[in-house]
């Protein structure tokens, strides 16, 4: 392992601990005096919509050899996915969770894709990263080795995040 890839290493795993005990650890601080933001989750389940569409639209892309579109794309998904986690942090330290009032099976399917939602959410970090890092540093057959494993469930996360946004928000 080279000094390069040694550094990135670091990082990744600095990242892919830190990122998800600072969600949690935000989840238990207030914001003194601000009203509870419920613009927010519209917003954020579009941008993991969008995320999920460019996601998709940047493996088509690189399966047409479009290198640098795939490229653009991605940052672009990296970018809307720290975007999303700022605004859904944000919201959580103005408001409380909102409690699901479905009853029966989709009760179930609800908190099924919610948790696997979550947990995914945080097993996806080092994944997204290792594979941008293999990109950026030109180790391409690792990237796309990867990659395979990243990209559905990355799309599984941004997916489910809208399912989750739209069975919850009858009752927000």
């Amino acid at each position: 392992m080279n000094n390069v890839t040694k550094k990135y290493t670091i990082w990744i795993w600095v990242l892919s601990i830190v990122i998800p005990v600072a969600v949690a650890v935000l989840f238990t601080v207030r914001i003194p005096g601000v009203e509870r933001l419920g613009f927010l989750p519209p917003i954020y389940a579009s941008i993991n919509a969008l995320t999920a569409v460019l996601l998709v639209v940047a493996f088509v892309m690189i399966r047409k050899g479009k290198i640098r579109v795939h490229e653009a794309l991605m940052k672009t998904c990296i970018v809307l996915s720290v975007l999303f986690l700022v605004m859904y942090v944000v919201y959580h330290m103005t408001s409380d969770s909102t409690p699901y009032g479905g009853e029966g099976v989709l009760r179930y399917v609800y908190f099924f894709i919610l948790i696997s939602h979550i947990l995914l959410s945080i097993v996806i970090i080092p994944f997204v990263l290792i594979t941008y890092v293999r990109a950026i540093t030109g180790n391409f057959p690792q990237h796309k080795k990867i990659a395979r494993i990243t990209f559905p469930l990355w799309l599984y996360v941004a997916v489910t995040g809208v399912i989750v946004y739209i069975m919850i928000s009858p009752y927000y």
